[in-house]
């Protein structure tokens, strides 16, 4: 009973800060733009990841305000990572990730 409700508190706490993964940021930057990556769950799709949004300001702060255009976009590699419960059982989670190519005007 109680290894069951650890799993629960562990699954929820996971959730609660966005999936135990990393945020938005920016993986390739030159003067005029870069490539910003985030993750998305595969149920939800990139285009309604809450991490979109950061990944949006990303680019707007590294254009420095300015606008910038969309180069292109789409899945990237993502990453597998084993998380180990409380009770000690290991899981593997895979993350999927979105990446934008991004030019400053």
């Amino acid at each position: 009973m109680i290894k069951s409700w650890a799993k629960i508190v562990v699954a929820v706490m996971c959730l609660a800060v966005g999936g135990c993964a990393d945020g938005a940021k920016i993986v390739q930057q030159h003067d005029t733009g870069g490539v910003v990556i985030y993750p998305f769950k595969e149920g939800q799709g990139p285009m309604l990841s809450s991490f979109r949004k950061d990944a949006l300001d990303l680019m707007k702060e590294k254009c420095s305000g300015r606008s910038y255009s969309i180069v292109r976009e789409g899945e990237t590699k993502g990453r597998t990572r084993v998380v180990s419960p409380l009770d000690g059982a290991q899981e593997l989670v895979e993350e999927r990730r979105w990446g934008i190519q991004f030019e400053c005007k």
